[in-house]
């Protein structure tokens, strides 16, 4: 089972990113996925999921309003299209695969995700 994820990049303040994460070697259509960062010196933190549903999406706060999750589930990929980027976004940004399938409020820990992406790096500058 392999996540890669892509997309990100240096880009000013104000400025927009789209993330993309494929995942092969097994069909992940029954699991929700999702997409945590990490920035330097910091704790991993959640940023937005979306339920196997597809039609079930949660937002951390501190993106709720400029990042929008989303997947294709006949492709296994999840994208997150990212906003009015912050210099506090700047982050790696990794894609995850929930542990459980069928759950249609996927979970904000990190814990319960089982499968992860390599991470890609996104820089905002101010």
């Amino acid at each position: 089972v392999q996540l890669q994820a892509s997309g990100g990049g240096l880009v000013q303040a104000g400025g927009s990113l789209r993330l993309s994460c494929a995942a092969s070697g097994r069909d992940f259509s029954n699991y929700a996925m999702g997409w945590f960062r990490q920035a330097p010196g910091k704790e991993r933190e959640f940023v937005a999921a979306v339920s196997w549903i597809d039609r079930n999406t949660y937002y951390a706060d501190s993106v709720k309003g400029r990042f929008t999750i989303s997947r294709d589930s006949a492709k296994n990929t999840v994208s997150l299209q990212m906003e009015s980027l912050k210099p506090e976004d700047t982050a790696v940004y990794y894609c995850a695969v929930e542990r459980r399938p069928w759950r249609t409020v996927p979970s904000a820990s990190s814990g319960e995700y089982d499968y992860w992406g390599q991470g890609t790096l996104v820089t905002v500058s101010s």
